[in-house]
C-alpha cells in the first residue's frame, strides 16, 4: 500500500473553466488520468492537496467528482482558495455516499490513517500581513490544523501533513502555521497552490527539520508524487 499526493488538479467537467488556456496545461486531464494510473493501485491512496474541482456547488463538481472516483486508490480531498464547491463535511460526506462516490473523503478537522502514519492537513491561509480579516481566518486555518494533529497525536500515529497554501514563500512565513507543525514534530509537509512563475519562490527542501514539499499539478507534471510506501 502506497501514499501519494498531487495538488491542484483544477477539474472542470461540470463548468466552462479550461485549464489548457494556461502554458503547460495542454491535455491535462488526460496526462493525469495516464500517470495516476500507471502507478496508483486500488489499495493505495491519493492525497489531493486543494483546488480539486472549479465546480461552485457540489453538484457542478459531480462530474470532477465521478473522474477522481474511477480513478485507482482511496482520495482523500483537502481544501483550496478555489473549492467554492466546499460545504461541511457531513454535507459533503453524504453527498459522496448518496452518489456511490465511496472511493472519496474529506481531510477537515480530522485525521486519515495510513498505517502508522496520519494524514493531517487543512487548507492554510496567507501570509500574515496585518489586515484583520487575514488574521481572523488564518487563525481559523491554524486551528483546524492543531484539530487534525492533536487527533492524530491521540491515534498515536506520526503526522504527515498537506496544506494547499505554502506556510513558506520566498522570505515569507506563515508564523502560525509553522509553529503549529513544529509543535506536533511534523517531519514531512506537502503544499500546492503555486503554479507557473510562482514556482520559482517556492520553498523546497528543509526547514527546522521538516521537509517542505511543493505538490502542485504543474510542477509535478501532473503525476502523483510518492509519499510513502507501507511493506
Amino acid at each position: 500500500m502506497t501514499l501519494y499526493t498531487i495538488g491542484d488538479t483544477h477539474l472542470s467537467m461540470g463548468c466552462d473553466k479550461p485549464m489548457e488556456i494556461f502554458s503547460g496545461w495542454d491535455r491535462y486531464v488526460q496526462r493525469l488520468e495516464e500517470n495516476w494510473r500507471a502507478k496508483v493501485g486500488n489499495d493505495d491512496v491519493v492525497v489531493v492537496a486543494g483546488d480539486v474541482s472549479w465546480g461552485i456547488s457540489l453538484e457542478q463538481a459531480l462530474d470532477d467528482f465521478r473522474f477522481l472516483h474511477q480513478l485507482p486508490g482511496k482520495k482523500v480531498l483537502l481544501k483550496g482558495n478555489h473549492d467554492y464547491w466546499w460545504s461541511t463535511r457531513s454535507k459533503m460526506e453524504h453527498f459522496f455516499s448518496e452518489n456511490g462516490l465511496n472511493s472519496l473523503c474529506i481531510l477537515h478537522n480530522n485525521c486519515v490513517p495510513f498505517g502508522p502514519f496520519g494524514i493531517c492537513g487543512t487548507r492554510g491561509w496567507i501570509f500574515e500581513n496585518g489586515e484583520p480579516q487575514d488574521v481572523k481566518v488564518l487563525a481559523r486555518e491554524t486551528g483546524r490544523l492543531e484539530a487534525s494533529l492533536g487527533e492524530c497525536s491521540r491515534m498515536g500515529l506520526e503526522p504527515i501533513v498537506f496544506l494547499h497554501y505554502p506556510p513558506l514563500y520566498g522570505a515569507e512565513r506563515s508564523k502560525p502555521i509553522l509553529e503549529m507543525l513544529q509543535k506536533y514534530q511534523v517531519r514531512r509537509c506537502f503544499y500546492g497552490h503555486l503554479h507557473g512563475s510562482a514556482i520559482r519562490a517556492a520553498f523546497l527542501g528543509p526547514w527546522n527539520s521538516i521537509q517542505m514539499s511543493l505538490v502542485s499539478c504543474d510542477f509535478l507534471q501532473f503525476d502523483p508524487l510518492l509519499v510513502e510506501t507501507l511493506d
